[in-house]
């Protein structure tokens, strides 16, 4: 009998577990889904965004290696990005500069830290590090995020 709820208690938890690829010669990475969730994540709880009356500004999708470029159906975890930021642009003078920024998450055997940025004007913004843990209710923030950056 302790076997057989053993074994259930085994499966349950590995049906559980955030899913995760391993690069070959590196760390165990998340998946890009893990990562729409955990920016989700974020975007709802800290940012407030939503898919009605509070849209955000444009998304970049930002790593120092410039190597991440997550696919995301934003819809399917509740927040709506209509577009996104491209740094590499050419601005004109009096163009309105905006955007909300998402760095790649980092995992650890507890959730995942996320580095976020937010430009309302060429002065006007903040950056924040933000914990999200994964539950029964998906990926949640384990409390306030911390400000980073305020300009």
């Amino acid at each position: 009998m302790r076997a057989a709820a053993a074994l259930i208690a085994a499966l349950v938890l590995t049906a559980c577990a955030t899913p995760a690829t391993s690069v070959p010669g590196g760390p165990e990475q998340a998946t890009d889904q893990n990562d729409c969730a955990v920016i989700a994540a974020v975007a709802k709880a800290h940012y407030r965004f939503n898919t009605t009356d509070n849209l955000p500004p444009p998304l970049w999708l930002f790593s120092e290696t410039g190597d991440w470029s997550p696919r995301c159906d934003w819809s399917r975890h509740g927040v709506s990005f209509p577009t996104t930021y491209d740094p590499d642009r050419p601005h004109r003078p009096g163009d309105r500069i905006q955007w909300v920024q998402f760095q790649k998450p980092v995992y650890d055997g507890h959730g995942a830290t996320l580095e976020s940025g937010i430009l309302h004007g060429p002065v006007a913004g903040m950056g924040v590090r933000c914990r999200v843990v994964s539950g029964v209710a998906g990926w949640t923030l384990a409390g306030p995020c911390e400000n980073t950056w305020i300009s």
